[in-house]
């Protein structure tokens, strides 16, 4: 009896654990309906001065991801569990004409919905994200050698506060050169389910969207930051999207991943002529 009270209980947890919600969606304005994207580990609310920045009447939708800003995690797979949330989402709020804004996995994720929903999408703007970045960061090591359950992975969740504290201060520098704004990022990564940013890590890196830029029939405006070089970075843009027909491919002056932070006005007049086209 006592066993089957302990399994009814772990069956109980497993099952609440399930049924966690994926996206977590604010929602405010008027007008052309725009779905923005945050990349990994970023709340939906990064996307805020961007959206003061559009010229139009837009109702935006600030996604936010499972695993981090305090939203409680979900079972794996991650990503694509959110990618079939948000297409929920969109259909049951019956969006048409919808613009697609993502950074970084965001980026992937617009892409995805993009090739899946065909004419409820407009336009899509993709802020430095690549379509395959296992390609550009491991070369030649096929998708399915990565698994959850690996000595790198068992490293990370093993790491002590002190330690991932240090790999957190490095991940912020990286990715953006405003001071403030690296302790902000630092903040969104302590703050991550540690499980959610160590696996659903491992569902970007399998992640190869090269084959689904076919079905994207759209205009895609990509926005890349020319870091370490604009020399470098270029041609893995060139290659990476060479399978999506309709798009505008523009670099940025300077800056690193986080182009809102580094390069807020080059960004908004970027998005802006694109919108208004």
């Amino acid at each position: 009896m006592k066993k089957l009270v302990i399994c009814l209980l772990l069956l109980c947890s497993v099952s609440a654990f399930a049924q966690n919600p994926a996206i977590k969606i604010e929602k405010s304005g008027k007008g052309t309906p725009v779905l923005f994207l945050p990349g990994f580990i970023t709340p939906g609310s990064m996307w805020t001065e961007t959206a003061n920045n559009l010229k139009g009447k837009y109702e935006t939708h600030f996604v936010s991801y499972a695993g981090f800003n305090g939203i409680a995690p979900i079972a794996m797979p991650w990503y694509s569990t959110i990618k079939k949330e948000l297409v929920e989402y969109i259909k049951v709020n019956k969006l048409k004409r919808l613009i697609l804004i993502g950074h970084s996995m965001g980026g992937n994720l617009a892409v995805d919905l993009a090739a899946e929903l065909g004419d409820v999408v407009e336009k899509v703007i993709i802020v430095d994200a690549l379509a395959c970045m296992r390609e550009v960061m491991m070369p030649g090591v096929p998708a399915e050698s990565l698994q959850y359950e690996s000595p790198y992975n068992k490293q990370m969740l093993e790491m002590g506060a002190d330690a991932f504290a240090q790999t957190a201060t490095m991940m912020g520098q990286g990715m953006t050169s405003v001071t403030e704004k690296q302790e902000l990022i630092k903040s969104w990564i302590l703050e991550a389910d540690r499980k959610t940013y160590v696996f659903g890590y491992t569902d970007l890196l399998k992640l190869d969207l090269r084959p689904t830029l076919t079905q994207v029939k759209v205009p895609v405006l990509i926005l890349g930051a020319p870091f370490p070089t604009k020399e470098i970075v270029l041609p893995n843009y060139e290659k990476q999207y060479a399978n999506l027909a309709n798009k505008k491919l523009e670099i940025a002056p300077g800056g690193r991943h986080y182009i809102m932070y580094d390069q807020p006005e080059w960004l908004y007049i970027q998005m802006n002529t694109f919108l208004a086209q």
